[in-house]
């Protein structure tokens, strides 16, 4: 199958590239720098250099790439701007199903996440609301995945990936990610909120399986959601951080997420079936 890959220079897009080629995938990577191309190409993938806030130019690369599917693994979190963000599940999105739209394609595999649904006291399943009420500190991240997601379902195949918190090298839950850092200042409270994680390894798996399913959202992640109470002193560990503060709020909607219908349904099994075991292979 002809991908594009949209975020295929990022730390998820990076593993995600050569396990589509391993699978016999011809993939185009979109990337805004040539010194990214030229990693791209030596990977065994096409590049293709643009912007994706530069509609014109996108639609065009799309065009000339022909893609049967596009992946969409498009975030910008490197400097932790959570804003920065937002704008480009909002902006990008639209940009880059628009071009998808022009080009053809009748495809689409987008990432999104798992903690975004409305509260509640079991996990979630992909047929819980998404939280359309959050109050102000919390509704722009919400409003950036819904419009991300009703963008995508414009497509005629979609489906939307509703991972976990990513974990493993690169990451920020690595022994020298930003989590580890404020772990190891002792910044970090394990409280209550019950949180679902992923290894970024089946992260990316599951998108290249994503290809081959039905249309829906599917959460990503793995067998054991867990307040912070349990897995925060495990990663403590782990990164040899002190153990932290403990506490005993939790808010409604960090309740985590089944992937029944992943594991159940559709044949996908992380490879690291908890973070208990998961934190310590990295």
């Amino acid at each position: 199958m002809r991908i594009f890959l949209a975020g295929a220079t990022g730390f998820l897009g990076r593993r995600l590239t050569p396990l589509l080629i391993a699978e016999g995938h011809q993939v185009t990577g979109l990337t805004r720098k040539a010194s990214e191309a030229e990693r791209l190409r030596a990977m065994g993938a096409a590049a293709a250099i643009a912007d994706v806030y530069d509609l014109a130019t996108l639609t065009s690369v799309v065009r000339v790439a022909a893609p049967e599917a596009v992946i969409h693994q498009l975030t910008d979190l490197g400097a932790g701007n959570f804003a920065a963000n937002r704008t480009i599940r909002e902006v990008g999105t639209r940009d880059l199903v628009d071009a998808a739209l022009a080009a053809g394609v009748r495809r689409i595999v987008a990432q999104s996440i798992a903690w975004a649904y409305e509260p509640g006291d079991q996990p979630a399943t992909e047929q819980t609301p998404l939280d359309l009420g959050a109050d102000e500190s919390r509704s722009g991240g919400v409003r950036g995945v819904a419009m991300l997601e009703d963008a995508v379902r414009e497509i005629p195949e979609w489906v939307v990936l509703r991972y976990g918190l990513f974990y493993g090298l690169t990451t920020w839950y690595s022994g020298d990610g930003l989590m580890a850092e404020q772990a190891r200042a002792g910044e970090l409270v394990a409280d209550a909120d019950i949180t679902s994680f992923v290894h970024v390894q089946d992260a990316a798996a599951a998108a290249v399986a994503a290809l081959e399913w039905p249309s829906g959202p599917v959460n990503i992640c793995d067998d054991e959601p867990a307040p912070g109470t349990e897995w925060l002193p495990v990663f403590c560990a782990s990164v040899g951080a002190p153990p932290p503060r403990q506490a005993d709020d939790r808010h409604g909607w960090a309740r985590g997420a089944d992937n029944r219908l992943a594991r159940k349904h559709l044949d996908w099994t992380p490879s690291r079936l908890s973070w208990r075991d998961g934190f310590t292979m990295a």
